[in-house]
């Protein structure tokens, strides 16, 4: 049943992260709290959002969401970088610790490719790429990050 494979898919996912976010706390200096872990992942999938934006994703204040702002700024995960255009707004941008703290995610999901490629033929990849686009671009639009920022930045 289709239902039940996007479950385990997701949990397995989910379970992935999970494993990451708490294994990291380990390896890396400044450790980051399993809240903070999600705020990077908004903050990453926004790509450069401002604080507001942030705050309305996530559903939280706009000081509440500065306050975890300047905690992942404190720690170097991210930086702020003032708006040309606006100078009383600022992007929030990864920086190279956030880069690397994401690196073995990333190298998951790109194993996770290779197997795939590995297993299913040339034509059966395009169609599930095309199905994957499909499910993120028009079955779930409510969580398309640009649905977050300014009309005026989209």
């Amino acid at each position: 049943m289709l239902s039940n494979a996007f479950e385990e898919l997701y949990n397995r996912f989910r379970v992935h992260f999970y494993m990451q976010v708490f294994s990291k706390e380990k390896t890396f200096d400044d450790s980051l709290t399993s809240v903070e872990a999600f705020s990077l992942e908004c903050i990453k999938s926004l790509g450069e959002p401002t604080v507001a934006e942030f705050a309305k994703m996530m559903g939280i204040s706009a000081p509440n969401a500065a306050y975890k702002v300047n905690a992942l700024v404190q720690k170097g995960y991210i930086e702020k970088v003032q708006s040309e255009s606006d100078h009383r707004e600022y992007f929030l941008r990864a920086t190279d610790k956030l880069d690397a703290y994401y690196k073995s995610s990333y190298e998951f999901l790109q194993k996770i490719v290779d197997r795939c490629e590995e297993r299913f033929s040339k034509e059966d990849i395009e169609r599930l790429d095309q199905m994957v686009a499909t499910i993120t671009e028009e079955i779930i639009p409510e969580l398309d990050p640009s649905h977050f920022k300014k009309s005026d930045r989209r």
